[in-house]
């Protein structure tokens, strides 16, 4: 599977991005890291704090911290949702 950054000529490093978004507040780190890097890796590297983490995806994909990362890849680190997405958008449809 190609994913967007991904699929570039080999390098000694990738550049990665590493993304925690909650409502009203983000926390962003760019990082180069060795090629071959994973998840964990660029978890590890970023500083940002883990509290309230229950996922990882890149590019909205879910993945494992053992994962490799490609060169351009965003790594998200996902909370739980708070509500269904479904129920949501059931209640503002009847709302109105």
């Amino acid at each position: 599977m190609t994913r967007p950054g991904g699929g570039r000529e080999a390098s000694a490093t990738v550049a990665v991005e590493v993304v925690r978004a909650w409502p009203r507040a983000h926390q962003e780190a760019r990082l180069r890291l060795p090629a071959g890097a994973t998840v964990a890796d660029a978890i590890a590297a970023s500083g940002i704090d883990l509290e309230g983490v229950t996922g990882y995806a890149v590019f909205g994909v879910r993945v494992a911290v053992e994962t490799p990362l490609c060169d351009g890849d965003r790594l998200e680190l996902l909370r739980p949702l708070r509500i269904d997405p479904k129920d949501a958008r059931r209640r503002r449809a009847r709302a109105g």
